[in-house]
């Protein structure tokens, strides 16, 4: 079998992505408690109950007073504190001390700060001229009762769970999150701080997916171990996919004598929409579903996760989420270097962008993660061409 016959039987990138797209289907809404909504995305308008602010109210330290431009000095009556309910009805000519926030009396018409006032004998004057209306946060200025105060699909970021809560709401109406399980293989895979025997080495996909997950929100993560054994293999995958709305399989899904995950997942029904991408690193990636559950089989070699992590899971869960199905930011930059290769496969290569231009980091190798520490982008080739040349602009992807 020729190259060319291999390529016949991967997909594209951008098939790839429209598979998963068409197969993620957004988690049911819940009720959460303010305070646990950061970044979630709303599943329905919120009305504002009250008007903000409910009264008139002062935006400054100073006075209150019945403003009239006859008038050249106000006599001092009270003081309204923060929080206080008394009401003063100011006659013409009259006016009371009054702090931010502070209800303002009806009778009131300006706020001169207290910078400006001239207090002697009980009597107020001022150094600047004063208009009407100045200095008052009227009723309802921010937004009024029955007024939507968030749209559905919006993002919860911590601005707004404060201005819900100045609302007085106390929870909110948005999409769960999903719950994951990564699934890692391979007998040679030891834990970190254990002692390596030869032939071993330190397990550190699931330590990187999870935290990825956890960077982006998503933290409701189950991490298992899997034997190289069919039985084992097709056990945890139906355990996982019993919990789990997401199942994310690190390795044994190339072709050698160790590698069951393809026919463990045939074992337990899952549909495989793709088996194979035309990409470099990440050729081996598989991705199915199962009763609207998602399973991302990412390959072994962690470079290669992590790049399938980025392209394609973070979109998923995105979408699950309640978002729009994107996961790293576009753009373009100037590259500074010759990069050429063959025909027929996308190539994403670690890199290092600055405002203006972007560099190709060493160790390009799947297996290699210190250039993947050291990066902030890929260079996106894709994989009708062959050659960039230095200097020509070029799409990437921001971290």
């Amino acid at each position: 079998m020729t190259q060319s016959d291999i390529f016949i039987f991967m997909i594209s990138v951008e098939e790839a992505l429209q598979l998963i797209e068409q197969n993620c289907s957004v988690c049911q809404p819940e009720k959460r408690p303010l305070e646990k909504c950061l970044n979630y995305i709303l599943a329905e308008d919120v009305i504002s109950p009250i008007d903000m602010p409910p009264f008139r109210q002062s935006a400054m330290d100073g006075y209150a007073i019945n403003f009239d431009s006859d008038i050249v000095s106000y006599r001092l009556i009270g003081e309204i504190a923060a929080g206080s309910s008394e009401i003063f009805v100011l006659k013409k000519g009259e006016a009371v001390r009054i702090f931010t926030g502070s209800a303002v009396p009806e009778s009131a018409n300006v706020i001169a700060q207290q910078e400006i006032a001239i207090l002697e004998n009980g009597d107020l004057k001022f150094s600047a001229e004063l208009k009407s209306g100045m200095n008052i946060r009227n009723k309802g200025e921010q937004i009024s009762q029955h007024a939507i105060a968030l749209k559905r699909t919006e993002q919860l970021n911590p601005a707004a769970i404060g201005f819900l809560a100045t609302l007085g709401i106390t929870e909110a109406e948005v999409y769960s999150k999903p719950k994951i399980t990564i699934l890692t293989t391979g007998s040679e895979l030891v834990p970190p701080g254990e002692k390596l025997a030869h032939g071993q080495i330190f397990e550190s996909n699931s330590i990187m997916i999870s935290a990825l997950l956890s960077e982006k929100g998503y933290t409701d993560v189950c991490i298992e171990r899997v034997k190289d054994n069919l039985e084992d293999t097709i056990t945890k995958i139906k355990t996982a996919l019993e919990t789990a709305d997401v199942l994310l399989i690190s390795g044994g899904i190339s072709v050698g004598d160790y590698d069951f995950v393809k026919e463990a997942l045939n074992e337990n029904n899952v549909n495989e929409h793709f088996h194979k991408i035309r990409q470099k690193p990440g050729k081996p990636i598989l991705f199915g579903t199962k009763d609207k559950k998602l399973i991302f089989a990412l390959p072994g070699n962690p470079a290669s996760a992590l790049t399938c992590m980025y392209m394609y899971v973070l979109p998923a869960l995105n979408k699950t989420a309640g978002q729009a199905f994107t996961g790293l930011r576009k753009t373009v930059r100037r590259i500074n270097a010759t990069y050429q290769k063959k025909k027929g496969m996308t190539h994403f290569l670690k890199s290092y962008a600055t405002d203006e231009t972007v560099s190709i980091l060493p160790f390009q190798s799947s297996a290699m993660l210190n250039s993947f520490a050291a990066s902030n982008s890929f260079i996106v080739v894709p994989e009708e061409k062959e050659l960039i040349n230095e200097n020509d602009q070029i799409e990437i992807y921001l971290f």
